[in-house]
């Protein structure tokens, strides 16, 4: 039974390592796959722009050119940013509310019939963007990123700041002082 047990125990932790393993891989795929295809839309409503605000005035959507230009933007230029990992979470909140305010204005029927009629809900044009902004809104860009590899810099940066305002900190210490380990030294010793 030990063994049972052992090797449920041992498949799992293989299982959960081997899913962590590939959460980066998968996020680079997603972002490149789905903003890319976002990036494409939002060139073509920047190419059409006149089409696009008259779209959007007839939805009541207020200040319809002002809102055709951002919406595009966003869409073109925001997308080539999430694709590369920079900004990534405050650009995910953003496309997050503009294909809610595209859900809600363009297909509200898509809305309404969520839970009756799911199916017309996913097949909806604002769903995979929607979907894979919330993913990377909740896990972040993953390691494949600019923003990770910013993250990485800010931490050593941080650690060398902290390390080099201290005058009595040992090196290697990240920051804790020298009398600090000496006493540290001292009170095992005297607990010795």
């Amino acid at each position: 039974m030990k063994k049972i047990v052992k090797l449920a125990r041992s498949s799992y932790e293989f299982l959960l390592t081997g899913s962590s393993a590939l959460q980066s891989p998968f996020l680079l795929l997603l972002r490149f796959y789905f903003f890319w295809q976002l990036f494409l839309t939002g060139k073509g409503k920047l190419a059409n722009i006149v089409k696009v605000s008259e779209f959007f005035a007839s939805l009541g959507i207020p200040l319809p050119t002002l809102n055709a230009y951002f919406i595009g933007s966003l869409e073109c230029f925001g997308s080539l940013l999430l694709i590369i990992g920079l900004g990534s979470q405050p650009l995910a909140l953003l496309i997050v509310v503009s294909m809610v305010v595209a859900y809600l204005t363009a297909d509200f029927e898509a809305v309404s019939s969520m839970f009756s009629d799911p199916d017309k809900f996913a097949k909806a044009d604002p769903f995979p963007f929607l979907l894979a902004a919330l993913i990377v809104l909740v896990f972040g860009a993953g390691r494949f990123s600019v923003d990770a590899l910013i993250k990485r810099r800010l931490g050593r940066f941080a650690a060398k700041t902290r390390a080099s305002a201290d005058p009595n900190a040992a090196p290697g210490s990240s920051g804790v002082s020298r009398v600090e380990l000496v006493r540290e030294e001292a009170r095992k010793d005297i607990e010795r």
